[in-house]
């Protein structure tokens, strides 16, 4: 029963911690690569895991001029 409570953490922790990663990849984000990286070098401080989020909801289009 332990070990399966821990793996239900250690599960649920980690697509906490690459929920940003994710979003960007369901997203199509053109920056995925650099928000993955921030993701996975710096989400273990709350600020990174923060820029990565916000960054992975950001638009991922150009503005159109006419």
């Amino acid at each position: 029963m332990d070990f399966l409570v821990m793996m239900t953490v250690l599960l649920i922790g980690g697509l906490l911690y690459f929920l940003p990663t994710l979003i960007a990849v369901k997203r199509d984000h053109r920056n995925m690569a650099p928000i993955a990286v921030i993701n996975l070098l710096l989400g273990w401080s709350l600020v990174g895991w923060v820029i990565a989020l916000a960054w992975s909801f950001s638009s991922n289009v150009e503005a159109c001029s006419e």
